[in-house]
Parts: structure tokens; C-alpha cells; sequence
């Protein structure tokens, strides 16, 4: 004799084949495929953002999208809380969103560009065969769009296997982050892992990045008349040129250690020998240690004179700091090699010679948080006039961002 089953039981199993947890199983094709339906709204969102200019400093532009992007959050249930980002122009743009795991994701990205007013006019958003165009299309605003949507699936998978959700939008990358540095560093340190989303130029994710420093070289020699008196001068672009020319060998390619001097100036008229003269090197490095072999090494050098009675100034300002090598950042990249794999995809773990906002994420020393770069969709042409994302990484790259969080929430 067969006993129906009473009505609560039905209930509950109905309820439990219903729950978030079991919503939110797909297997990796499944879910690519859902990433694929999601491409289109994806490039609806992108243009969209394109379409404003929102240069580094561009307030109208800035606020414009700030406030869209505010809005887009709250649409997807964030609870959202935006500051100015002092010194910079703009709004830093935190959205939370809570779940009912026990790890803590954080995903950031800029939205200010490199382009100034006026450019969305001359190129408009355009998709042309393989590829998307427009300014600040990969770098970042396709990395923007790529977090909401890749939001936007885990809430129509109903997945809230996190414990902490954090978003975070910057005003400011394109020239320092310096009023979001802080703010960047203060969040990283309470959640478990941090994925960023600058574009890569293949498919690719990134365990390291540069650091950026200032070197400033100073020289002080004596003024006098460069006709009728010259010998009485301490000619400072003399000495500057032959500190230069000593000091051209600061980096280390063996630690991917760089120093390029790019800037000088000296005098102020032709008939005066100069008295002051001074210059600028950008340094690029990984090494954490390499700042301070650096700016020993540069100040021993600058002693050596060639013209005597000058005095030869070097200082060293700490720039963003490196995503160093470390073990947390190439745990996550295999973790992504292995998901990319399960959709038949190849993706490569890389360090980039750029200086991001990962720096300021990564804590030296600390298994926590877990930082990883180019998460954002693929692309190249940064900075330039035929700047492009590839169309066919929009959907693999959405898959990634869901997938990993999926995984590392269990």
C-alpha cells in the first residue's frame, strides 16, 4: 500500500528544490551559456558608459556616470554609499551586498578615462565586426560593465553563497587614485579576495604588476654671464647632464627593475650660465625591496661630481606600489585556469609591466585578501585613438567572474 505523502513534506521538498543553493547549480557550460544570453544587455551597458566623457578630472562626465552606476547597484539590491574622492574629481561608489556564506569577495574598477572632453563626439561607441570601439571601452569601462552583469547573473541564479559582496567604482586610476588609494587599501583588508578589472590583451589573468615611483634629480651650481664671465659659473646643466649620464644604469632587469629619466630642465636665458637644472626619472618595478637599492645607489653615485663647487640632489617618492609575487594571487590564478578549462578555454596566469590599483589592494606580507588583475574583458589600443575589446571574451569573461566566486564561496 503506498502512503501519500502528507502536506508539509511536499512543502519542504519543494522549498528545498527551490533554495538559493540549489538555484544557483549549473554546471560550466550551463553557465557560460547563461553568460552568453547576458552579452547583449553587457554591450547595451557598455555603450552607455562610453558615451559620456569622464576623463580623469572631467566633472560634468564624471558625476554623470557616478550616478548611473550608483543606481545600477541599488537596482541589484546593493546597499550603496558614495563619498567624494578628494583630492580627485568624482565619486568613490561602494555597493554591498550581503549573503549567507562565510567569505568576503571585493570587485573594483575605475571609471574615469584618459580622454578629455569632446572625444565621445569624434568616436562615438561603434561595434565593428570581432570588436567594440570607443574611448575607455576596455580601460575600464568594460571592466564596470563586466561586474554588473556578472551581479546580475548571480541574482537571476539567486546565489548568495558569499557572506560579504563588496563593489567598489574609483574616479581617479588615470592619475594616481589619489583619492581613492586609501579607500581601496581600508576595504581590501576586510574581505577574503580581491578581483580587479583592468582589461588584458589576452585571455589571460594577472599575478603581478608594477609598482610606480618618482625619482627627482636637483642641481645647484652659480649663475654668472655666459659671455664675458663664464668661468666664474658653476654650470648646473653641465654637472645635471653628467649625473644623468652616471645615473642612466639605476634598474635591474634581472628583477624587472626600470628608471628612465624622461624630464630636465635648466636656465631660464642663453647668455646666463644656468645655476639650477634638474630632472625626472619614472621607475618601474616588482621587487619590493628595490626602492630603497634604488635610492641608496642614486645618491651614492650623484656624490661623484664633474664640476666642482655644484651640489646634486636625488629624492625618491613612493608612486602606487606593486602587486608583488606572491602565493594567495597564484593560488587564485589557478583556480581560474582550471574553470576556464571546464568550458574548453585556455587561460594564461601573467604579470603586466602596468602599474594598477591592485598595488594598493595586495598587503605584503598577509595571505589576506587574495588579489587578482585582469579580471575585465579583453582588449588593447589602451590610451590610443583604436582602443577595442574583443566581443567574443565578453562571455567567457562573465563566466570567470561567476565561477570564481561560486567556487570560492564553498
Amino acid at each position: 500500500m503506498l502512503l501519500s505523502r502528507p502536506p508539509y513534506a511536499m512543502a519542504l521538498a519543494l522549498c528545498i528544490a527551490c533554495s538559493p543553493a540549489l538555484a544557483a547549480e549549473s554546471s560550466p557550460h550551463d553557465l557560460l551559456e547563461q553568460a552568453q544570453a547576458e552579452q547583449a544587455a553587457y554591450l547595451a551597458t557598455l555603450k552607455t558608459l562610453v558615451s559620456v566623457d569622464t576623463g580623469t578630472g572631467t566633472q560634468a562626465g564624471l558625476a554623470q556616470v557616478g550616478a548611473e552606476l550608483a543606481k545600477r547597484l541599488k537596482a541589484l539590491g546593493a546597499d550603496v554609499h558614495t563619498s567624494p574622492a578628494k583630492p580627485s574629481v568624482g565619486d568613490n561608489i561602494v555597493g554591498t551586498f550581503k549573503g549567507n556564506g562565510s567569505k568576503d569577495f571585493l570587485l573594483m574598477v575605475h571609471y574615469d578615462t584618459v580622454f578629455g572632453p569632446g572625444t565621445v563626439a569624434k568616436r562615438p561607441f561603434r561595434v565593428q565586426g570581432e570588436r567594440a570601439y570607443g574611448p575607455g571601452v576596455a580601460d575600464a569601462k568594460g571592466g564596470v560593465a563586466m561586474i554588473l552583469h556578472a551581479l546580475k547573473l548571480l541574482q537571476d541564479q539567486q546565489f548568495k553563497g558569499y557572506r560579504t559582496l563588496t563593489v567598489l567604482f574609483n574616479p581617479d586610476e588615470e592619475m594616481g587614485s589619489a583619492g581613492s588609494k586609501q579607500l581601496i587599501a581600508q576595504l581590501a583588508r576586510k574581505h577574503d579576495y580581491v578581483f580587479s578589472y583592468e582589461p588584458p590583451d589576452k585571455d589571460a589573468v594577472t599575478v603581478a604588476t608594477n609598482g610606480i615611483n618618482r625619482l627627482k634629480l636637483e642641481v645647484k651650481g652659480r649663475s654668472s654671464h655666459a659671455g664675458s664671465a663664464p668661468e666664474q659659473g658653476r654650470n648646473a646643466l653641465t654637472e645635471l647632464a653628467h649625473q644623468l649620464l652616471q645615473l642612466k644604469d639605476l634598474g635591474d632587469a634581472s628583477k624587472g627593475t626600470t628608471v628612465n629619466w624622461t624630464l630636465a630642465k635648466a636656465g631660464e636665458k642663453a647668455n646666463i650660465i644656468p645655476a639650477l637644472a634638474s630632472a625626472q626619472a619614472d621607475m618601474r618595478y616588482s621587487d619590493l625591496s628595490e626602492t630603497e637599492r634604488v635610492a641608496a645607489d642614486a645618491r651614492r653615485i650623484a656624490q661623484k661630481h664633474l664640476i666642482e663647487d655644484t651640489q646634486a640632489t636625488v629624492t625618491l617618492e613612493k608612486g602606487r606600489p606593486p602587486l608583488a609575487r606572491n602565493e594567495g594571487s597564484r593560488q587564485l590564478a589557478e583556480t581560474a585556469r582550471e574553470l576556464y578549462g571546464q568550458i574548453d578555454h585556455t587561460l594564461e596566469p601573467i604579470a603586466m609591466r602596468f602599474g594598477t590599483d591592485a598595488g594598493y589592494a595586495y598587503v605584503p606580507g598577509s595571505a589576506k585578501p587574495a588579489v587578482l588583475e585582469t579580471m575585465g574583458v579583453v582588449g588593447a589600443g589602451l590610451h590610443a585613438e583604436d582602443e577595442y575589446i574583443e566581443l567574443a571574451s565578453i562571455a567567457p569573461r562573465l563566466y570567470l567572474t561567476v565561477a570564481m566566486i561560486r567556487r570560492l564561496a564553498q
